[in-house]
């Protein structure tokens, strides 16, 4: 496939030649800021700053933290409690890096859910979709260790939650949860082994999202008609891009500063927000907490966990034809974990020929109650496990499971799409001559 025709760094001076001909990184900055980008991209296109700047902001603030951690169960909470009271700006580097997190998710899922839309993840991009969905894995794996650290109540009761679910796997479940905490119960061990992991999966984090953006500077940028860019010459690409740089990055940096005064705002007024009270109680392996919850991010996924019960039909039929191999624990660990396989395989999945929602207006609809059933299954997964909301949450697991394995194929083959624009230009003339038309003309503004 023809990648977009654009000008490409040209090394002026010796030492730039000199550099390049070894090290080709300032052409390689150079073509990253003037790619050419759809210039009809709109406000949904800012998350990858806000996720870049997260990762930065999480690498750099949990280094410094970590100088002053000490990763042993009878040492951690009051290390946590030295940070907060003793280092100099402890508490707020402490109180960036949890709230950073939580930017985190809300920036990926964002990221995530606009990709849905606008049909991100079809062809030729669904390599960057996967890697997408890989560091996805990856930040929920790295948050759930960063959750065990402070070695509060529910840090310790819900890695013995999470890492019980290993236990889970037939033939191997043991050894595997064995090997996860490092003996046979949540320990010194499976806190030095989390913190090392949690440690490490950012570098990894970073290193896929390194390789994330190359897949799409290979494929170039979806947009929100689905239209691909013209690629027949270079006048024509020209006509439906604008270089990254200025015009997108000062739209970003806007976008980023935004999100930054509101993201200060908690972390400076009301930083706990997000947390649970139990967790400034150090951990007591004799003492259950009533409710035992997870962080707010992965609740849509703690709720599909729990809806699987024994009662469920389907659980009692798969067991059934698995010979009791796969019961009711071991089927919500893998409803767990096929609810972002699902997504993942949404390239696959998805029939229709048009990329984006905004010419299917079935999809719309179907799309729209796939957010909704995703904030209610949030809000299940921090419920009890009693009715009404167990079957609420299997009913709501039922339809994130159908919209990918049913709906989307099926409206494939039986939606009529609206008409598209034949070229990224054309929207965006349409988009700006609708524009000109709201503001103000000569003759409307009143005089002073």
């Amino acid at each position: 496939m023809a990648g977009i025709p654009h000008d490409h760094y040209e090394p002026g001076s010796k030492g730039e030649k000199w550099l390049h001909s070894r090290l080709p990184i300032v052409g390689l900055l150079y073509d990253t800021l003037m790619l050419p980008t759809p210039k009809n991209l709109n406000w949904m296109w800012i998350w990858g700053i806000v996720l870049t700047f997260c990762l930065a902001l999480q690498i750099i603030t949990g280094i410094v933290l970590a100088m002053h951690y000490t990763p042993h169960v009878d040492e951690a909470f009051a290390s946590v409690e030295h940070i907060m009271r003793n280092v100099n700006g402890g508490h707020m580097l402490r109180y960036l890096h949890a709230n950073g997190a939580s930017l985190f998710f809300i920036a990926v899922y964002a990221h995530i859910f606009r990709g849905l839309y606008y049909g991100s993840y079809k062809a030729p991009r669904e390599v960057t979709w996967i890697i997408g969905m890989l560091i996805y894995l990856l930040m929920m794996g790295t948050a759930f260790m960063g959750y065990v650290l402070p070695w509060g109540q529910m840090s310790f009761w819900g890695a013995t939650v999470i890492t019980g679910l290993f236990g889970a796997v037939p033939f191997i479940g043991d050894a595997l949860q064995t090997l996860l905490l490092g003996g046979p119960a949540v320990d010194n061990a499976t806190l030095n082994r989390f913190f090392s992991l949690h440690y490490l999966f950012p570098f990894l984090i970073a290193g896929l999202v390194i390789v994330h953006i190359w897949a799409f500077h290979t494929t170039g940028n979806n947009n929100p008609t689905g239209v691909e860019v013209r690629r027949t010459s270079k006048e024509d690409a020209e006509k439906d891009t604008v270089p990254f740089w200025p015009y997108f990055v000062i739209k970003d940096l806007f976008a980023l500063a935004v999100i930054l005064t509101v993201f200060f705002a908690v972390v400076g007024f009301m930083p706990n927000y997000l947390g649970h009270p139990d967790n400034y109680v150090e951990a007591n392996p004799l003492a259950t907490p009533a409710h035992i919850v997870p962080e707010w991010y992965f609740l849509p996924f703690y709720a599909i966990l729990r809806a699987f019960t024994a009662d469920v039909w389907v659980v009692q039929l798969v067991s059934f034809f698995t010979g009791g191999i796969i019961d009711a624990k071991f089927f919500g660990v893998l409803a767990m974990f096929g609810a972002i396989l699902v997504m993942a395989l949404a390239p696959w999945l998805d029939t229709s020929s048009i990329r984006s929602a905004r010419y299917r207006p079935m999809l719309k609809l179907w799309f729209a109650i796939l957010v909704f059933d995703f904030f209610f299954l949030m809000w299940l997964g921090a419920m009890p496990a009693a009715e009404p909301y167990a079957s609420l949450s299997l009913i709501a697991s039922a339809y994130w499971f159908a919209y990918f394995l049913i709906i989307l194929p099926l409206l494939g083959v039986l939606e009529k799409p609206l008409p598209q624009p034949k070229t990224i230009e054309e929207d965006f003339n349409k988009a700006h001559a609708k524009n000109d038309k709201l503001q103000p003309g000569p003759a409307e503004v009143p005089a002073e």
